[in-house]
């Protein structure tokens, strides 16, 4: 039952990403390069009943961390990544990307011993076919995490928040995630957790917690259905009870999103019809833009009505791409404004 609506017009939103100049956030998290192989399929294999992709174009994209560092940098903020790379040859196409980018690299560490995670899909006509993975998931050694701690520190006293994009690549352990959520907290900087399954409780007192439905369910070990919003409410409360927090993030693709609050409210943001093209990288485009909103002075539910138009915005586009500030500002003037509905 909707017990309140929420309206927020274009203007206020376009007038508050105005203020993201020379706002300097924090990404921790697992740096991956994705590769993308473009083609056409024009027969199947003699050798195995497998279609035969004929390579027309080749591309470099950052992912993972990168990508929300990168909607940062679209959005005119200032991100500062920090992360692990090996020193490979994908270690040095990630750079070279960054680079060009216009990333910064002082929070990237390069380890002898650490593979770069890459990814590489294999698209004919615009269909991903195959998706291959090099990567290692291991844990730094406590020499590595030291080292990546300290890279930290350095540049903490600089950022306005900091987002963790956790990926289960082996980068942040219980106790590195524990040290940065203390020192954040000694500095009133606010914390958003883009969490996966093995590092899922360890981020108590965070400004904002956003798992998808399926990191909900399996983190709970609960069984509910996407549209059971009685049942989310409580998914979420015992959530909130496991690890306490101030805002809970629900996304829920087409259903939209729910948010929590820290007086138990409740808001469901509903999705924007879409012509889904590819949904990879929409929770590193979530994530990046509310974050941005809060730290540009937009309200906890205005941040999520923004970040949901922006997330289901980079659907519509094939591959991992961040969205940009005139494509949003537009999807902005194009509606005229946001909504969002307590229950």
């Amino acid at each position: 039952m909707i017990q309140e609506t929420l309206s927020y017009h274009a203007a206020e939103f376009i007038s508050s990403l105005r203020n993201a100049t020379g706002k300097k956030i924090l990404v921790i998290g697992d740096l991956m390069l994705d590769r993308y192989l473009w083609g056409k399929v024009e027969r199947i294999s003699p050798e195995a009943p497998v279609p035969i992709v004929e390579v027309e174009k080749e591309e470099n994209r950052l992912g993972g961390a990168a990508n929300v560092a990168l909607n940062l940098l679209n959005l005119g903020a200032t991100p500062i990544l920090c992360g692990v790379i090996g020193k490979d040859p994908e270690g040095e196409l990630f750079l070279d990307e960054a680079r060009q980018s216009g990333l910064s690299l002082q929070g990237i560490l390069r380890l002898e011993d650490r593979r770069t995670t890459a990814k590489i899909r294999v698209l004919g006509n615009h269909h991903q076919m195959l998706r291959v993975d090099k990567e290692v998931r291991h844990n730094l050694t406590e020499e590595q995490s030291n080292a990546f701690l300290e890279v930290i520190v350095a540049i903490l006293p600089e950022c306005h928040a900091i987002i963790f994009e956790d990926y289960d690549k082996g980068l942040l352990s219980r106790q590195l995630i524990a040290t940065i959520m203390n020192l954040a907290a000694g500095k009133n900087i606010q914390t958003f957790i883009d969490p996966k399954f093995k590092n899922f409780f360890h981020y108590q007192n965070c400004t904002v917690f956003k798992p998808n439905f399926k990191e909900l369910k399996e983190g709970l070990h609960i069984e509910v259905n996407k549209d059971d919003f009685d049942g989310l409410k409580k998914a979420v409360a015992r959530l909130k009870e496991k690890m306490p927090h101030q805002w809970s993030l629900l996304t829920l693709s087409e259903n939209g999103m729910m948010l929590s609050g820290p007086a138990h409210e409740i808001w469901h943001i509903p999705a924007h019809t879409r012509q889904i093209a590819d949904v990879s990288g929409a929770g590193d485009t979530v994530i990046a833009v509310l974050t941005l909103g809060i730290v540009c002075g937009l309200s906890m539910p205005a941040s999520t009505a923004l970040a949901n138009l922006a997330g289901g915005r980079v659907c519509e586009f094939p591959g991992v791409v961040p969205i940009k500030l005139d494509d949003l500002t537009a999807e902005l003037s194009r509606l005229g404004g946001l909504n969002l509905s307590r229950i």
